[in-house]
């Protein structure tokens, strides 16, 4: 039996290459996307791969219930079960704490932490039918290690693990296991097309604007160096979607295990100052 699997955000970045990639695994793939008209960039890949008759694209946007809903009893309906779900849609709210506005932080919550929520709880009682699946959490190592002008991303992820790890020990039992994926800096577009910068952030006004600028300096300089192909996470997905029992969380990226590191070993007072000199924000 093909084994079928749901992937949200999958228009770009670690979303479409996961999708390949399962789809490589001989997985049946549901690839969604908040807007379907963005998939020329999948439609190539899959081409290329010549895998387009394993992936199938659908719409789900993760802050619309009846959206996800939709999409998953549509999945059912037509495969009559899910193996594997992997939770990837995303986006970065960029600004300093005190120049982001509440409901600008609240959308960021909305996307990242209850759109996983809704789609995982949409999708766990026919895991629980089937007594089998896998749920793969896309987090970030800024969901272990807070990152500053980024803070309301880093609290999403924050939040994001946090009940993964409550959720794995609830589902272990029912034969589900819940999986926590940290990418360190990859090429993706999640501080392109899927940044957002907060209105008042970049204005004249802002408490933060001198240092708001500093930050978006360094960020040009140092965005885009050495960043790998995030073809690594997409392959890392894969294996664990087919692992028979998958560890709670894999970190992938160098700069990801050295930040794990330096956080652990460094004194708080030492570290913060590290950061804030790296970054330019002091």
């Amino acid at each position: 039996m093909q084994k079928i699997a749901l992937i949200t955000g999958s228009s770009s970045g670690i979303g479409l290459l996961s999708a390949v990639e399962l789809a490589r695994r001989n997985y049946h793939v549901i690839a969604t996307m908040r807007d379907p008209s963005r998939r020329e960039r999948l439609d190539k890949a899959a081409a290329e791969a010549k895998i387009s008759d394993r992936i199938e694209v659908a719409q789900l946007d993760v802050t619309q219930p009846l959206s996800i809903s939709h999409a998953v009893q549509q999945t059912i309906r037509n495969h009559q079960r899910i193996d594997v779900l992997v939770n990837n849609a995303g986006f970065a709210m960029a600004g300093f704490a005190e120049d982001l506005y509440l409901d600008e932080i609240r959308k960021q919550f909305e996307t990242n932490f209850f759109g996983h929520v809704a789609v995982t709880k949409e999708v766990i009682p026919f895991m629980r039918a089937q007594k089998s699946g896998r749920i793969i959490m896309v987090t970030s190592i800024a969901g272990r290690v807070g990152q500053p002008v980024v803070g309301s991303y880093s609290a999403s992820k924050f939040a994001l693990e946090g009940w993964s790890e409550a959720l794995r020990i609830e589902l272990r039992s029912l034969g589900i296991r819940v999986v926590l994926v940290e990418p360190g800096a990859f090429e993706t577009d999640i501080w392109v097309r899927n940044v957002e910068i907060g209105k008042l952030a970049m204005d004249a006004s802002a408490p933060n604007h001198a240092r708001a600028q500093r930050f978006s300096e360094f960020v040009k300089k140092n965005g885009d160096k050495g960043r790998p192909s995030a073809e690594a996470v997409a392959h890392l997905i894969g294996k664990v979607a087919d692992h028979p029992n998958p560890k709670l969380r894999y970190v992938i990226g160098t700069d990801a295990k050295m930040a794990l590191w330096m956080r652990a070993l460094l004194p708080w007072k030492s570290y913060e100052k590290m950061v804030e000199k790296f970054t330019q924000i002091g």
